[in-house]
């Protein structure tokens, strides 16, 4: 059975993933934190050298482009690839323009500023469980603390182009969004789509950019579908 390696998003760490790996705990399952070095490079480096020889690989949102960079590295050891939530563009320019004020801050102690007024608004869909949801979030921020939000965030500002390395993958693939993402829209999703042909697009209702925790039991059953093609 093939190892599956998730990597999660932006200040976040394994709970993002939580109902996935209680589900799939029969499989061996690495999560890779994506928090000590802040370039791509050095992170999927990281990630390669703990990894197993062959595996699948799931990222989501920062996981899912650094799951591009692991791919790009080492495409030998990569059978199979989900991109959840992501993007393989490289940063926008106005948003790179943001990012050293808000690493300033949260340096100057407000982490929990930053999160709550600059990312948690744009991170999920309305409804019943979005309180528990972001209140997870922030602790999985804070958790993780200011100096990797700042390595993250260089990370992601320097962050290259992966479509050609995606337009080179062959393996089974899977592009998986939430309907109501506003951080990677439609639009990125099926960009990727297109350039891997092989790949199933599958679109998550009453989710946004964390379907894994809004809707955990689409988002699972959708993955051993991945896993099992």
């Amino acid at each position: 059975m093939t190892p599956l390696v998730l990597i999660p998003g932006m200040m976040c760490d394994a709970r993002l993933w939580a109902p996935q790996m209680a589900a799939l705990g029969r499989r061996a399952v690495l999560h890779a934190p994506c928090t000590e070095a802040d370039t791509m490079a050095a992170l999927a480096a990281a990630v390669l050298d703990a990894a197993p020889p062959r595996f699948a690989l799931a990222g989501l949102s920062m996981g899912g482009i650094l799951a591009m960079e692991i791919l790009w590295q080492a495409p030998g050891r990569v059978e199979r690839l989900a991109l959840l939530d992501t993007n393989p563009l490289p940063e926008a320019p106005e948003v790179q323009a943001r990012r050293q004020a808000q690493i300033a801050r949260a340096a100057a102690g407000d982490l929990a500023g930053v999160m709550r007024d600059e990312m948690k608004p744009n991170y999920l869909a309305p409804g019943p469980g979005k309180a528990e949801i972001l209140d997870l979030c922030m602790a999985m921020a804070m958790a993780l603390g200011p100096e990797v939000f700042a390595r993250q965030s260089r990370a992601l500002a320097n962050r290259p182009d992966q479509r050609a390395t995606l337009s080179a993958f062959r393996g089974p693939a899977l592009v998986l969004m939430g309907a109501e993402d506003r951080l990677c829209p439609r639009d990125r999703h099926e960009l990727m789509h297109g350039l891997m042909p092989q790949s199933r697009l599958t679109i998550v209702a009453g989710a946004g950019h964390l379907p894994t925790l809004e809707r955990p039991m689409e988002t699972t059953a959708e993955l051993v579908r991945w896993l099992e093609d």
